[in-house]
């Protein structure tokens, strides 16, 4: 499994990662990746025609003028214009400018849940699962909007409504829910502290858990998260959990079927029995 991408978030340096593994691409971490591969040393072609198609993505999203100033601010600036001018030729990565937006930063759902417990009254607990669970421990970097609370949101933020649509103006997250019987039997045995933020103390779904419940899953935003994270499992530890305590999920036939087509399409394999 050489060649598969990491399991947590690529770093500035991971521009080929980016590339080549990501379905959505930060433009700072973008930003970063094209500072970091100039600063390596020598770019062979390839690598200037990704530096240049990555420095017209930011361009066409940033305009010129926030361009032109992060790359006379960096102090690699001049070589990365450079190794953009000499590539020539038509767009080696097409796909790139519509891959790159902004995703949603750990530091922003940590920011969001601080003041949001403390404005609570009182002692409140939640789990969190979905892509935001995955985010904040690092396995995946995408946008989403939704901090995904495991069964019904409790009274005490119900109760907060002004609060929510207040804080979902300013971070652009906002409270959802799920029901526990879409995850793996078990998974709360298996909840990982985050920490406590006020009155507000929150757990973790655990990734396997989460990737298993968007194994069963249809939306397409699922599957670029099976994806992504898929090749950097333990795969056996995977199969052993889908077998065990997945039954009832595998019970239902239309789960069943997008289970055994999101497995093929990751693992080019069948579903296991």
């Amino acid at each position: 499994m050489a060649n598969a991408p990491p399991m947590h978030a690529p770093g500035p340096a991971d521009l080929w990662a980016l590339a080549l593994h990501y379905p959505r691409i930060d433009p700072d971490d973008l930003a970063a990746a094209i500072d970091d591969a100039v600063r390596d040393g020598t770019v062979d072609f390839r690598t200037r025609l990704l530096i240049r198609d990555g420095v017209d993505a930011l361009r066409r999203l940033w305009g010129d003028a926030r361009t032109d100033a992060w790359l006379d601010h960096l102090s690699a600036g001049r070589a990365v214009r450079a190794a953009a001018d000499s590539a020539s030729g038509p767009p080696g990565f097409p796909s790139l400018i519509h891959r790159i937006m902004p995703t949603t930063k750990p530091d922003t759902v940590l920011q969001f849940l601080r003041e949001l417990g403390l404005s609570l009254r009182q002692p409140t607990r939640i789990a969190i699962g979905g892509s935001v669970s995955l985010i904040v421990s690092q396995h995946l970097t995408r946008r989403t909007e939704d901090i995904d609370v495991v069964d019904e949101l409790p009274a005490a933020l119900r109760s907060e409504r002004d609060l929510l649509d207040r804080l979902a103006a300013r971070y652009g997250l906002r409270l959802a829910h799920f029901q526990s019987h879409y995850l793996p039997r078990g998974w709360d045995r298996r909840l990982r502290q985050l920490g406590r933020f006020g009155q507000l103390d929150v757990y973790l779904v655990d990734a396997m858990d989460v990737w298993l419940s968007k194994l069963f899953s249809v939306r397409e935003k699922d599957r670029d998260d099976l994806r992504v994270l898929g090749p950097g499992l333990d795969r056996a530890a995977l199969v052993e959990r889908l077998r065990t305590d997945c039954g009832a999920l595998r019970a239902e036939p239309l789960l069943r079927r997008h289970a055994s087509d999101n497995w093929y399409i990751v693992f080019g394999e069948p579903l296991p029995e």
